[in-house]
């Protein structure tokens, strides 16, 4: 297990698609059940530093997919606010499987891609993909097949950490935030005109 200190230059720039699991990577891991008018639903907390990271690895080309272990439409709901065309809640045995049907739409080897996950389910991906990452709050089996741990649980901004420490390892990091700067600028100048 390595800290978030960092991530090789050669693994990160070989990296083209970045695979998260949702509740414990995305979310903090718990699960809201409230009264409906009538049925109960369940709800997620996201952390919104987490859509700027997914948003920089779309703007850097880099594949973002979301394999879950449990069928949440708040997860499908929050990916189709961030952009993320592939979202796959399947059994939690067949992770591998949906992780293989995104590399392969991706045109992406299992080297070339980044997982980052939790607990038990998620150990299979992270054993096979080039990069593994992880939070400090997953299961001990985890945290010791990963490669990167983020400084954060998940839920509190560790996909951010991740794209950001990725993104800084490719050097395009700076770049896309001179990009994204430059856009509001246009947006802001092209309102002020109008």
């Amino acid at each position: 297990m390595n800290s978030a200190s960092g991530i090789a230059g050669d693994v990160a720039a070989g990296i083209r698609a970045v695979i998260l699991d949702a509740d414990g990577v995305l979310t903090d891991g718990g699960i809201y059940v409230a009264d409906g008018e009538s049925q109960p639903f369940e709800a997620r907390r996201f952390q919104v530093k987490d859509g700027v990271g997914v948003l920089m690895l779309l703007k850097a080309g880099i594949t973002v997919a979301i394999v879950s272990g449990k069928v949440s439409p708040a997860v499908r709901k929050r990916a189709g606010d961030l952009g993320i065309e592939e979202v796959h809640q399947v059994n939690p045995y067949e992770k591998l499987i949906a992780v293989g049907g995104v590399l392969a739409r991706a045109g992406a080897d299992w080297s070339e891609a980044a997982f980052l996950g939790d607990d038990l389910a998620d150990l299979p991906v992270l054993r096979k993909v080039g990069l593994g990452g992880s939070v400090p709050n997953a299961a001990t089996d985890v945290l010791e097949a990963a490669t990167w741990v983020s400084s954060v649980p998940g839920g509190s901004g560790a996909v951010r950490e991740f794209a950001e420490t990725l993104l800084r390892a490719r050097g395009e990091w700076q770049g896309l935030v001179e990009a994204y700067v430059q856009e509001c600028l246009q947006r802001w100048n092209g309102d002020a005109h109008a």
